[in-house]
């Protein structure tokens, strides 16, 4: 793939943000974001936040969050985060996922330690602070085979801004703006309209990404993150990506497959299960019609 690097030598952030209801689709838009990205040239990483005071997701009841993703590394995480590695063929860390449980334990830890020298630690500028270090670190570190540091880092906020869980993150970011500069950061908010127009509902995930294409959001993020895009870039990954999404509309011949699981009520239970289904019937030019 062509190389294009940014324009200086910082990493750009891009905060997802959602309003009103929690499960809005902000995990396909990060991820529809970074496909466009990296068809772009540039290299791009993802960080999963999730407000509650769990550690990680490996304790939960696939009826609270759906799957729990396991990672190469052993880190059991939220299952968005699959996603994110299906959408941009990279391999997450779990680091990549921050729970208040993680970065709780971190600050105590330190405080333990006597890192704080006496002083009382708060939410701000403690948490706060432990919160873009975090982010900061973990957006260094490579998530590609060759490697390489990324260029650009997505950072999903789950839950919704006006959640009691979510306002240290809130605040971080409100300070992580000044931290990292203007040029280097910007916010993606999804809410809930009643009249759905630039973005419709599609028959299939993956046409989201060349629904925000179509709205030039790339030449909006090269403008506000001073990214800088060359004419001539490689639209191999597009064009195979409309391919896959208009072979995926058009499919006739339909085969049944049933799945006999524990947490059937909650199809996400199953979700890397259902994908893998997804992506094999599709390459054999069937319709799958899944039954549990």
């Amino acid at each position: 793939m062509l190389r294009i690097a940014s324009t200086n030598n910082f990493i750009k952030y891009i905060l997802v943000t959602g309003g009103v209801i929690s499960g809005i689709g902000k995990g396909i838009i990060s991820s529809s974001i970074g496909t466009i990205l990296r068809a772009q040239g540039f290299r791009v990483t993802s960080i999963k936040i999730d407000p509650y005071i769990n550690i990680d997701a490996g304790t939960f009841s696939p009826y609270e969050h759906g799957e729990v993703f396991v990672l190469d590394d052993g880190g059991e995480v939220d299952l968005d985060l699959g996603n994110y590695e299906r959408f941009l063929d990279v391999t997450l860390h779990r680091e990549n996922n921050i729970t208040t449980g993680k970065i709780y334990q971190y600050v105590i830890d330190k405080e333990r330690r006597g890192d704080y020298l006496g002083k009382t630690v708060q939410v701000v500028p403690h948490i706060t602070d432990a919160i873009q270090e975090w982010v900061e670190r973990v957006a260094c570190i490579s998530v590609d085979e060759d490697k390489a540091e990324p260029d650009i880092c997505i950072i999903e906020l789950g839950g919704t801004v006006g959640d009691i869980e979510s306002m240290p993150f809130v605040e971080a970011f409100r300070q992580f703006q000044f931290r990292v500069k203007k040029d280097n950061f910007c916010v993606v908010h999804v809410s809930l309209i009643p009249q759905v127009i630039c973005v419709p509902d599609v028959k299939t995930l993956y046409r989201v990404p060349l629904l925000l294409e179509e709205n030039e959001i790339s030449k909006y993020l090269a403008s506000r993150l001073n990214l800088q895009l060359k004419h001539d870039y490689d639209r191999s990954l597009m064009i195979k990506w409309k391919d896959l999404t208009e072979r995926s509309e058009r499919l006739l011949d339909e085969v049944v497959i049933t799945i006999v699981g524990k947490y059937i009520d909650l199809e996400d239970s199953y979700a890397s299960v259902v994908k893998a289904l997804h992506h094999a019937t599709l390459f054999c030019n069937k319709k799958l019609i899944l039954r549990v």
